[in-house]
């Protein structure tokens, strides 16, 4: 089951004004922004064999949400036998992670010696999903588990899980 609420899903729109031409007139002068740098890949940049020792099979590799891709976002997950994990990565910044209502119970953590702040989803009562985002200078790039809804016996703190993933993964993120 993929986390369709974990991320902040904000779908960029960008509206051009067009203005018509007669035949004979020039088109006023246009000012294009500068484009912005392509974002960070993680089903391109995290290596398969990162993945397996992150408790995940690269073979499950799900792009976007669901499968379906989101504007302003690289978004890549994989399944394991008892979680799975998505990493995210996106130019928004801590700041607007944190004010996102629905995003509760921010927390300090360090993870491979990469700081990050953790938080949790409102309305998780299964306590089945955690999620870190780092700073980095793109934006930034969040890490999100997610309890197996199959998996047989008690499952552990999905927080716990996401500890021993990213000890393997974070070294993997961009800075």
């Amino acid at each position: 089951m993929k986390r369709a609420g974990t991320a902040v899903l904000v779908a960029g729109l960008a509206v051009a004004g067009l203005a018509g031409c007669a035949a004979g007139e020039t088109s006023p002068e246009v000012t294009t922004a500068a484009a912005k740098p392509a974002l960070w890949n993680p089903c391109t940049e995290i290596a398969d064999d990162v993945l397996r020792a992150a408790g995940v099979d690269p073979g499950t590799e799900e792009t976007g949400l669901a499968g379906v891709p989101q504007s302003g976002w690289e978004i890549c997950g994989w399944r394991g036998p008892e979680y799975s994990l998505t990493v995210y990565t996106t130019d928004k910044t801590l700041a607007q992670f944190e004010q996102k209502p629905g995003n509760i119970n921010f927390a300090d953590v360090t993870i491979a010696n990469r700081s990050g702040r953790q938080f949790r989803i409102e309305g998780d009562t299964r306590n089945a999903f955690c999620d870190v985002v780092f700073p980095a200078s793109q934006g930034v790039v969040q890490l999100g588990v997610n309890n197996s809804a199959i998996a047989d016996g008690p499952l552990d703190d999905p927080c716990a899980y996401l500890q021993r993933a990213g000890a393997v993964l974070v070294p993997a993120f961009p800075k």
